[in-house]
This record gives C-alpha cells, sequence and structure tokens, in this order.
C-alpha cells in the first residue's frame, strides 16, 4: 500500500468522525442509564474526544507536509 499525503488526510478525518460517533453514543448512553453505566460511557467519551483530537493532528500534519511538497506560496 502506497502512503501519500493524501491518505493521510482521510485517514485523519476518518479518525474524526469515528471519534465523534463515539461521543455521540457515549453522551446518549449518559444520558439515558444508570450511575454504574455512566462511568463506563464517560471513559467512552473520553477517548472519543482523544480520538477526535489526533484524528485533526494528523490531518492537519498532512495538509502541512503536502504543502510542503507542493510549493503552494510561490
Amino acid at each position: 500500500m502506497e502512503v501519500t499525503a493524501s491518505s493521510a488526510f482521510y485517514a485523519g478525518l476518518g479518525s474524526i468522525q469515528a471519534g465523534q460517533n463515539r461521543v455521540d453514543q457515549a453522551a446518549s448512553q449518559i444520558a439515558n442509564t444508570s450511575v454504574e453505566r455512566s462511568a463506563t460511557s464517560a471513559v467512552e467519551l473520553s477517548l472519543g474526544k482523544a480520538q477526535v483530537e489526533l484524528g485533526g493532528k494528523l490531518a492537519k500534519a498532512s495538509d502541512e507536509m503536502l504543502g510542503t511538497l507542493i510549493d503552494t506560496y510561490a
């Protein structure tokens, strides 16, 4: 498999989307369940947040790398 800047960018976007889905599910579970289950959902909420943040960093780094490979400021 060839790794390119665009595939890294899309991997970052996919991570953001997966993290957002995790956050949505955890928030829904927190709103609808008991205290014991809410603790597990709070962990999932935190994991989703971290996944979104890392996906954003990956997408940004890929975009910056592509900008240095193709001089768009010339």
